[in-house]
């Protein structure tokens, strides 16, 4: 019988996705509950909370198996741990390990121990099943446009990586270039980082010349974009965006940003060195690839590890 499951995370689009990767793939239905740190709280790393719960909008702390994810998670994780609950970990907890059951990480974490997981992508949703139902449902939807389809996965900056005017300009001119040389069809889908003056860029450069592009109101397409594509640009300020992007069948190019990060640039260069993505040059460029995504294998060792 499956355990109660819940997750626990700030209301980040991105750990809730990871967390509910890992669970669903581990055949759980699991509950999300977001954490909001009161004022006082939000100064001090949650590492340093002396009572975690009380720093959180936990009034009736739940029971059960618990997904916790990032910083914030973390905290609250050890100490609903305390109190007997299982307790996984996503990402680097940046505290003792041994507060938690286990500990799922990427490989560019470089972290290691007994209870720890690690992982070559990050986790996400983009399962065959889901991409095979978004599929049937956008392709339709897509008809018009011409193949080769390319999708682009616009991210936006994030204190690691800049993407501004100047770098959404140059990204606009490479992808304009790549309409009028390569004939493809394209649909853009900018994220809730992406400045209001990139997604503006792309908008009056792209959709003239026949681009598709989410202005972000009604049904998100992402899905629908990572299952039809030919080919993925994505750019670099998110691992999470990229995992999603090489767990399909299309080749992913890779679209670089000014800054700089120790942990995705290992991330990149794994999927160079293993041939699944490609740095992007403003053209088309194909090549065999298989999907690349260990969020099933991971659930698996988490079944195995706590037995459910």
């Amino acid at each position: 019988m499956s355990p109660t499951s819940w997750i626990l995370s700030e209301p980040y689009a991105g750990l809730q996705a990871q967390a509910l990767g890992l669970a669903e793939a581990a055949g759980l239905s699991p509950t999300v509950i977001e954490l909001h740190p009161r004022l006082v709280y939000r100064w001090l790393s949650a590492s340093w909370w002396p009572e975690p719960l009380a720093a959180v909008n936990l009034n009736r702390p739940p029971t059960g198996l618990m997904f916790t994810a990032g910083g914030t998670g973390a905290a609250v994780g050890a100490a609903l741990r305390r109190r007997g609950n299982q307790v996984v970990q996503i990402q680097n907890p940046r505290m003792n390990l041994k507060k938690f059951d286990l500990v799922v990480v990427n490989r560019h974490d470089e972290l290691k121990g007994p209870n720890v997981i690690v992982t070559r992508t990050a986790l996400h949703r983009a399962t065959p099943e889901r991409l095979a139902a978004a599929r049937a449902e956008w392709a339709p939807r897509f008809a018009h446009l011409p193949r080769p389809l390319v999708a682009v996965l616009v991210g936006g900056s994030n204190g690691r990586h800049r993407l501004e005017a100047a770098e959404g300009t140059a990204l606009a001119r490479s992808l304009s270039n790549m309409l009028r040389r390569d004939r493809v069809g394209m649909v853009v889908t900018p994220s809730r980082r992406t400045a209001k003056t990139v997604r503006d860029l792309l908008f009056q450069t792209l959709e003239p010349m026949g681009a598709s592009i989410w202005d972000m109101k009604g049904e998100n397409p992402y899905f629908g974009m990572l299952a039809c594509a030919d080919m993925i640009v994505v750019t670099i300020d998110s691992i999470s965006m990229m995992s999603e992007a090489v767990a399909t069948r299309a080749p992913v190019l890779l679209a670089e940003l000014p800054g700089s990060s120790r942990r995705i640039s290992l991330f990149m260069q794994l999927l160079l060195e293993e041939g699944r993505a490609r740095q992007f040059c403003g053209q088309v460029e194909y090549w065999p690839v298989q999907p690349m995504d260990d969020t099933a294998a991971a659930a698996a060792e988490v079944r195995a590890r706590l037995k459910f």
